[in-house]
Formats: C-alpha cells, sequence, structure tokens
C-alpha cells in the first residue's frame, strides 16, 4: 500500500513504524534543496572511503546537523576544510528511515574566505549600528571599586592569568568569579552567551570581563556574532570586552560598555591600583593639612591684629573717652539749662513789671477807685447808672457797696 493511500491512523489501526517513517521522509523531502551557512565541527574523512561526513554547527545556537557529501565535491569546493571554518553549501534534507535520522546531503561546498566574512560582520556591523547598539549614551560606567568581578575566558588561558594576576597585584582584596569557557569554535557562542546569563544574574558581580588573548580573524569570529552581541547588550551589568590585541576590534567592543586593547588593559580599567591610591589620599591628607594649617595661621594674625588695636589692648581708654564725652555732654547740659531757666526768669521778671505797670491796681493805689455796676459791667459815665442802683467800688485795699443817690 502506498502512502498516499494509507487511511488515518486511529487507536484500532495504528500506523506501522515504516509508513509513519515514510510520512516523516515525505514531508522533509519537500524542503528541497537549500543553501545553509554553518560552521564544521567536525569533518570525518574515511580512508578509501568516498563519503565525507561532516557535523554542521549554527554559529549562535547550540544546533548542529550531520552533512553527507561525495569525497570529490569537497575536494572542488573547500579542499583545505578544517574544523571551525565557516562553509555555504547547498544540500537536500534527507530521513533515513532505517535509523531514524535527518541529515543534509551536500552537492555542492563553498569555503566562506576572509573578504566575504569581513564583507559581512560590516553588514552586521552597520545593521547592529543602526539599531542603536553601539549608543554611547547607553554605555554604563564600572564602579570605581567592584565588590565583585565575573570574568569570562578560556579555562587556563593566558588572558585569564593577565587579568587575575594584574588585578591583585593592583587590589590584593578583589575577588573574581571565573567562568570557563570555549573562546573559539562551535561551541564558543553559546557557552559564552550561557556564562554572560549566569553572571549578570549574580547580584554580587557588579562588573563582567569579557577576555580572549590574541589571534586570527578567524578565530575571533565568535566574538563579532550577532547572538553574543545581543546578549552583551541585554546584559544589566557593565561589560568590558578585552579581545586580542589593540588592533582587534570585534563587534563585540563596540556594543560592550568599556573596551580595553588588552586584558592587562582591562585589569587596570576595573581595579584601582591601592598603592596609587594611597599616594593620592596621603597626597590629600597633606594638601588638607597644609590648607588647614593656613588658614590657622591667617586667622591667628588676624586675631592679633584685632588684639593690638587700643580698642582690645586697652578697652578702659574708650570708656574713659566715653566718661568724658558724657561728663561733657552732662555739664553742657547743665549750663544750657541754667541759661534757659535765667533767660526765662529775667523775661518773667520783666513781663511782670509791664503787667504792673499796665495793671488798674497800679493806678487805684494812688487813690482812684473802679466802679462796677451789680452785673460787673465797668461804670465809665453817669448815665450807665440811676438813682438808687447799687454799686461795687473797688479800691486799692478791698472794695465797698454805695448805692447811687443822684
Amino acid at each position: 500500500m502506498s502512502t498516499a493511500e494509507t487511511p488515518r491512523s486511529s487507536p484500532d489501526e495504528p500506523w506501522p513504524v515504516r509508513v509513519v517513517s515514510q510520512k516523516v521522509g515525505a514531508w522533509i523531502a519537500r524542503l528541497g534543496w537549500v543553501w545553509v551557512d554553518g560552521q564544521v565541527a567536525q569533518i570525518s574523512r574515511r580512508p578509501g572511503a568516498a563519503t565525507v561526513f561532516l557535523t554542521l554547527r549554527d554559529p549562535s545556537a547550540d544546533l548542529s546537523l550531520t552533512v553527507t557529501t561525495n569525497r570529490d565535491v569537497l575536494d572542488a569546493g573547500a579542499p583545505e576544510l578544517r574544523e571551525g571554518a565557516r562553509v555555504v553549501l547547498h544540500a537536500k534534507p534527507e530521513f533515513y528511515a532505517a535509523r531514524g535520522t535527518l541529515s543534509l546531503r551536500a552537492d555542492e561546498i563553498r569555503q566562506v574566505g576572509l573578504g566575504e566574512l569581513l564583507a559581512r560582520l560590516e553588514k552586521l556591523k552597520k545593521l547592529l549600528a543602526a539599531e542603536g547598539l553601539f549608543d554611547r549614551a547607553r554605555k554604563r560606567r564600572p564602579p570605581f571599586l567592584p565588590r565583585r568581578i565575573g570574568l569570562i575566558t578560556g579555562r587556563a588561558s593566558a588572558a585569564e592569568r593577565d587579568v587575575l594576576t594584574n588585578a591583585r597585584r593592583r587590589w590584593p582584596a578583589v575577588e573574581f568569579r571565573t567562568v570557563n569557557v570555549a573562546v573559539q569554535g562551535p561551541t564558543a557562542v553559546p557557552q559564552i552567551v550561557d556564562a554572560l546569563r549566569a553572571l549578570d544574574a549574580d547580584e554580587s558581580i557588579d562588573v563582567i570581563i569579557l577576555a580572549r588573548g590574541g589571534g586570527s580573524i578567524e578565530d575571533l569570529l565568535p566574538f563579532s556574532d550577532e547572538a553574543l552581541c545581543r546578549a552583551v547588550f541585554a546584559c544589566r551589568t557593565p561589560v568590558v570586552s578585552a579581545i586580542g590585541h589593540e588592533t582587534d576590534t570585534p563587534l563585540v567592543d563596540h556594543v560592550a560598555d568599556v573596551r580595553a586593547s588588552t586584558p592587562t588593559d582591562a585589569a587596570k580599567r576595573i581595579v584601582p591600583d591601592l598603592a596609587e591610591e594611597v599616594r593620592l589620599i596621603q597626597l590629600a591628607r597633606h594638601r588638607l593639612d597644609r590648607s588647614v594649617r593656613n588658614l590657622l595661621d591667617r586667622e591667628a594674625h588676624r586675631l592679633d591684629g584685632l588684639r593690638s588695636r587700643p580698642v582690645l589692648a586697652r578697652p578702659q581708654v574708650m570708656l574713659d573717652a566715653r566718661a568724658a564725652e558724657v561728663t561733657a555732654l552732662r555739664q553742657r547740659g547743665g549750663r544750657c539749662l541754667d541759661h534757659r531757666l535765667g533767660a526765662a526768669a529775667d523775661e518773667l521778671r520783666h513781663t511782670l513789671a509791664r503787667l504792673r505797670a499796665l495793671s488798674p491796681a497800679a493806678t487805684l493805689t494812688r487813690g482812684y477807685a473802679i466802679v462796677q455796676r451789680a452785673d460787673g459791667q465797668v461804670v465809665r459815665a453817669a448815665d450807665q447808672v440811676t438813682t438808687g442802683d447799687p454799686v461795687r467800688v473797688r479800691l486799692a485795699d478791698g472794695e465797698l457797696t454805695a448805692t447811687v443817690d443822684s
């Protein structure tokens, strides 16, 4: 029975394994021939055999596929192919029903050259820059003295030794959490990404150093991988990139918060020099002591100048002067008051003399009298009174009452 004629499966009529294998193979065969980009993780050439087996790995993920090809195809397209090289191959997926495995059968293999790799990197660089992964505004400054430093590097590598040795030489108490990973080859990117996530999740880590020694452009390719660049960009912890030498600039250098030219430079940038900091502290203390002494000397001179002034050297002089001023003012006030009182007394005597000269009493003493009617009006003419009117006669000494007779 053919696959097309096979009815749907059911608990009562299940499909045999061969039918399932045939259907899986038919579905996979629908994909047809495709171009595949990957990194060679393993090459298996058996002496005398016409078939070559390759393990093709995704550069950015922990995924791989088996590739079978003819030795002539490999020799024609990539005669010097080695593990770790990038290739582009034309292949068709095939499902082997006997073993239940999936592989690719390639009829053309092209090894990616250096020029093409650089062109791909430049294209990726422009893409990441356009997305803002290289933006300086988002870069964070590592702390002055990190509590604990995360280090991602190769096991027992020169980069690890340089970072640890120089950092501990500068600050002996510095703490590290080191994660050893593959720094080249097809497994490098997944391991580095996992290490980044683990260190970024550790609350005790203040800064992460990604370190590797020098190498060729092909050796440093994992540090220009898009997945690694995005993982560094997503980190909440500041990341320092110390890859290769001064002339090496993988893409992760542009994404990292700080770029160090070498692993040794990374240790110098992250960890302060204890001897230098002690020297700076001593210098600052000396400057502070000198400033305090100068301030005290200046203020002491100022106090001496104030104390040497007469008002402070002999304060009684000021009191004596003020007492003399008060005495002079009192005497002056007394003289002014006596003068004004004397002048007022003289004026009062003169006024009294004039008053007495003008007073009717003075006239009365010469024998005159003042006649007033009962209502007090002074009688100046005889017709102002009539016979029988009582009048009052004021004399110089006393008064008397009279009645008008005629």
